[in-house]
C-alpha cells in the first residue's frame, strides 16, 4: 500500500491540534445543572453570571414547578443542585437520602398580582368582576406560589365564586404566559418576576399582604446524583449565601434575613 508521506506530515500538527482542542473542552460533568423553580428564573441568570466570573465554573439550570423537578430527582435526573420555591420539596429529598444534607433557606419569596390589561388595577376585589374572565394561578399540587395563591383566595372566601374562572399553570413560568398574552386578565405571580429586567415596567402589579399566606421559604439542597461536581456544588451553595448572592435577590423582590445570613 503507498502513502503520501509528505502529505500525512502535513496532516499530524492539524490532528494534534484538533485533539488538544479537544482535551481543553471541559465535559458535560463538569458543568453544573442546576434544577430551579420556576419562580427563580431570572434571578438565577443573574447570579450565574456572577458566580461563573467569579469561579470560571459554568452552569447550565433546568427551570419547572418544585414539585415537577422533584419528581425528575427521584426518577435519577442528573442534577447538582436543587432550588425550590418551598421547603417541603426539598425536605422530602433529604428524607428519601438523595440530598448530602438538610435544605436550608435561603430566600422568602412574595406574592403579587398582575395585568397587562390597560386601566386595569390590580387588586382582589377586581377579580369578581363580571369583566375579568380569566385568573390565572400556578398549580398548587406542584408549585408554592399556586398553593400562597389558593390560600389567599381561602382567606377572602373567593375560591368558589372564582372557580369557573381560574386557569391553571404548570408552573409560573406558563402562569406569567396566561397573563404577558393577555388570556388571563389577571393573575397572581411571584414578586420576582415583575421586578425581573424582562418584565420590569410591563403591566400593573400589587404587593398581596404577606399575612394572607404562609410564609414561602425557599429551601435549596446539594444532590447526589453526581459526586464528580460535588465540590464545584459545594461553591454555588456558598455563593447562594454569600453577601453577592443575597445582594441579586434581594433586587428581586426576594426577602434574604439574618436568620439566613451567612458571612
Amino acid at each position: 500500500m503507498y502513502f503520501n508521506t509528505y502529505r500525512h506530515k502535513r496532516l499530524l500538527p492539524g490532528l494534534l491540534f484538533g485533539l488538544l482542542l479537544l482535551a481543553c473542552q471541559p465535559s458535560r460533568e463538569d458543568k453544573l445543572t442546576i434544577a430551579t423553580a420556576a419562580n427563580m428564573q431570572f434571578a438565577m441568570e443573574n447570579i450565574i453570571a456572577e458566580f461563573t466570573e467569579t469561579t470560571g465554573i459554568a452552569c447550565e439550570t433546568a427551570i419547572s414547578s418544585s414539585g415537577k423537578l422533584t419528581a425528575q430527582i427521584e426518577e435519577g435526573a442528573p442534577f447538582d443542585i436543587f432550588i425550590s420555591a418551598d421547603m417541603k420539596y426539598p425536605t422530602r429529598l433529604f428524607t428519601e437520602g438523595l440530598s448530602l444534607e438538610e435544605p436550608k433557606v435561603y430566600a422568602y419569596g412574595k406574592l403579587v398580582l398582575w395585568s397587562m390589561i390597560d386601566n386595569l388595577e390590580p387588586s382582589i376585589e377586581r377579580l369578581t368582576d363580571p369583566e375579568i374572565h380569566h385568573v390565572a394561578l400556578a398549580n398548587p399540587k406542584t408549585a408554592p406560589y399556586g398553593a400562597a395563591a389558593v390560600q389567599v383566595l381561602e382567606k377572602y372566601q373567593l375560591q368558589e365564586a372564582l372557580q369557573a374562572k381560574m386557569v391553571y399553570g404548570e408552573s409560573i413560568s406558563q402562569t406569567n404566559q396566561f397573563i404577558i398574552s393577555r388570556a388571563a386578565e389577571l393573575g397572581f405571580t411571584a414578586k420576582s418576576v415583575v421586578l425581573s429586567p424582562q418584565m420590569k415596567g410591563k403591566g400593573k402589579w400589587k404587593d398581596i399582604d404577606m399575612e394572607l399566606y404562609s410564609p414561602i421559604a425557599q429551601g435549596v439542597v446539594i444532590l447526589k446524583h453526581r459526586d464528580q461536581n460535588l465540590e464545584a456544588a459545594k461553591q454555588f451553595y456558598d455563593f447562594l449565601f454569600s453577601r453577592q448572592g443575597k445582594d441579586i435577590l434581594s433586587e428581586f423582590g426576594y426577602e434574604v434575613g439574618q436568620e439566613i445570613s451567612q458571612e
